[in-house]
């Protein structure tokens, strides 16, 4: 019996609904809650700029494209809908009432009193009119560009204007450097409160002042989300870098997908901006409060209540390694393995300043993904260059929404001297690897860094991963041959440990299921546990399908987006699929594959995606350490597969139930529990 797979989109979205749970529970910090709300809008932006296009355009045209038509983009827009109607209930609802109970308000216009709009209409006039332009639309004036994502206020004026014409329609456009909230002096609190203001209250308040001599009647905050994937002809490209740049200035100003207004706005403007962006009517979303809940992340930084907060968690020194040891003499007794973020990602930082410091380094070599604009680990780099180390770097200039901070460092360290190259055109370089040369006597030693996740000390301290450090020779033989085929396009010597995308990767997971099919099939004991973000490579969910009816057990811990739907009876019956949702974002990907006694555990950049598979430049490696090895299995694989709080697992119908058993008392939370297991280690002195 055939399988059929579910729906990406849907899965995505269904993703969101477990991270909105996390807002709706009343065991996690108030403020928290509202970080896991704000996340949801994030990931919903996210969606919108990168998934909508192709549906909304299906549908406009009334055209069949792939998945896309008429019928999935109102399936989507209805569960989108559905979506953001029940983040502003939880909102208005629930978190607003909760936070007035602890003293702090977000006062509207309507509530202030006297004193409080004295120095609201201060504020205005100091601080935010001095930056506003509203824009009256005739025809030397038209619909001004409207960014991606920004704020913007739509007004209908009454009267004739300055030179006696009736142009009703104004647009005011509030400047990104504005704060989207503001902290009310003490004096005007109250003993025990925190008074804030949202800026567009502020500026909705003092809406006619900008409007001298008309009469302003209706009137709508809006905010349009613009498709921003992207995409550069790089069958026609001499200089990626500079046409980045250039694609960059115009990603603010892509298709328009979807127009959020207030609740309250007139038909006659909502349908003014849905012909002016050119949208459907069920891209309009009516909403209940801010039209941006994302920058309601500000409010957690104002408030800044540590009650309110998860109790700090402070993450230990790698327990491999001891401060002060030298990273070239530990790794010569064995490999290395630090798992984010309970263990600190100090301990990598400490591997490169070790090696940018140490004059018997000669050269350094590393992959950037994503580092962020404020990143030690360029700085290093810059330095290592200045101390006359060969430096190359592999920069990814197609890092989705961290483009511009890729190129930024590029240029930099190239205009220093170091060797900047971009990787192989049509293909993004994913693998996360760092390479260290260094002199020993008469021979030149490796010392190498792998991960799982990026070089980002910020999202180090948020997202789950798998740092590898290690002297194998063979390993780091690998990891050299692999930057020198980037750097040169030459074709690869066959490697002895890594697995290489979009070479021999997806072929080798092919093989390594296919076997444990045969093994099952011959009576043999067979286990595989893959934790990734996503499941969408059809090759290899179809060999999953084909491995679990010869008999294999099969456990799937997918955080984000699955497409194969589990426990389908007579087709997918031994296997399992669950996402748990924590604390920290789930990253890391690891895969293990048992047969009898034999047993293989990879930990890899890639998840199980098609594009990770064929279209990018991904690793996997394996971990031969017994001791590391079980130590991963244990703390990655089994811990969530027992988690009983966090866990959702996958229905046959595609749909996800959060794991409750019954005792509510007992239940184990993976990520709980081994923040509670590394808060206990000791540091290991030297």
């Amino acid at each position: 019996m055939p399988v059929k797979f579910l729906d990406r989109d849907h899965s995505i979205l269904a993703f969101n609904e477990r991270v909105l749970n996390w807002a709706r529970r009343t065991d996690v910090p108030l403020l928290e809650r509202l970080r896991f709300l704000c996340i949801v809008s994030s990931n919903l932006d996210e969606f919108f700029e990168v998934r909508a296009l192709s549906h909304l355009t299906a549908a406009m045209n009334n055209e069949l494209k792939g998945a896309c038509s008429v019928a999935s983009f109102k399936t989507l827009s209805g569960m989108a809908h559905d979506m953001v109607a029940r983040q502003y209930a939880l909102y208005n609802d629930e978190l607003l009432p909760a936070f007035a109970r602890h003293g702090i308000r977000i006062v509207s216009h309507g509530e202030r009193n006297a004193v409080q709009r004295r120095w609201v209409k201060a504020y205005f006039e100091r601080a935010v009119r001095p930056l506003l332009i509203p824009v009256g639309l005739d025809p030397s004036h038209p619909f001004p560009q409207v960014a991606n994502k920004s704020l913007n206020f739509i007004v209908r004026l009454g009267g004739r204007d300055a030179f006696g014409r009736e142009n009703e329609i104004a647009i005011v456009k509030v400047p990104r450097v504005l704060p989207r909230f503001i902290h009310m002096p003490s004096r005007s609190e109250g003993k025990g409160n925190k008074l804030f203001l949202s800026l567009s209250s502020v500026i909705r308040a003092h809406l006619a002042d900008l409007f001298a001599g008309r009469k302003v009647g209706e009137f709508s905050q809006f905010r349009v989300t613009r498709n921003s994937d992207l995409e550069v002809d790089e069958d026609d490209v001499k200089n990626l870098r500079t046409a980045l740049r250039l694609g960059l200035e115009q990603r603010h100003y892509g298709q328009a997908v979807r127009l959020e207004v207030s609740a309250g706005c007139s038909e006659y403007l909502s349908g003014f901006l849905l012909k002016q962006f050119n949208l459907p009517a069920q891209a309009l979303y009516r909403v209940h409060g801010p039209v941006n809940l994302v920058r309601l992340t500000q409010l957690v930084d104002l408030v800044n209540d540590p009650k309110l907060l998860f109790p700090r968690y402070k993450a230990c020194y790698p327990k491999q390694l001891v401060p002060g040891q030298s990273f070239f003499e530990r790794l010569r007794q064995g490999d290395v393995a630090i798992h984010q973020p309970f263990e600190s990602f100090d301990g990598v930082l400490a591997f490169l300043r070790e090696a940018v410091n140490d004059a018997s380094v000669l050269a350094i070599r590393q992959t950037i993904y994503r580092t962020g604009p404020d990143s030690e680990l360029m700085l290093l780099l810059r330095e290592a260059v200045r101390r006359g180390k060969e430096v190359m770097v592999v920069v990814e200039l197609k890092a989705r929404f961290d483009e511009e901070a890729n190129i930024n460092w590029a240029e930099m360290l190239e205009s220093i001297g170091a060797q900047v190259v971009y990787g192989v055109m049509g293909l993004k370089t994913h693998a996360k690897m760092l390479l260290v040369t260094r002199r020993e006597g008469r021979r030149l030693a490796r010392y190498a860094h792998l991960s799982t996740g990026n070089y980002n000390p910020g999202t180090a301290r948020l997202y789950t991963d798998i740092s590898y450090l290690t002297a194998d020779p063979l390993l780091t033989a690998d990891i050299d041959h692999v930057f020198v085929h980037l750097a040169s396009h030459s074709r690869l010597p066959r490697l002895h440990h890594l697995l290489l995308a979009p070479f021999q990767l997806q072929r080798r997971l092919l093989d390594k299921i296919a076997a444990l099919a045969q093994a099952a099939q011959a009576g043999k004991d067979t286990r595989i546990v893959v934790k990734t973000n996503a499941l969408t490579d059809e090759d290899l969910m179809r060999a999953l399908v084909k491995a679990g009816q010869c008999g294999v057990k099969i456990d799937l811990i997918v955080r984000g987006a699955c497409m194969l739907p589990a426990q389908v009876k007579g087709v997918t019956d031994n296997i399992r699929v669950r996402s748990v949702i924590g604390r920290f974002l789930e990253h890391s990907r690891v895969f293990y594959f048992r047969s009898g006694d034999d047993e293989t555990l990879l930990l890899s950049s890639a998840d199980w995606m098609n594009r990770n598979m064929l279209r990018r430049v991904e690793l996997a490696w394996p971990v031969n350490d017994p001791v590391i090895r079980q130590r991963i299995i244990d703390e990655c694989l089994v811990a969530y597969l027992h988690d009983g709080r966090d866990a959702w697992d996958l229905q046959p119908d595609g749909t996800y139930v959060l794991v409750n058993p019954a005792d509510p008392e007992n239940r184990h939370s993976a990520q709980s529990a081994l923040m509670a297991r590394y808060s206990a280690l000791k540091p290991r002195k030297s």
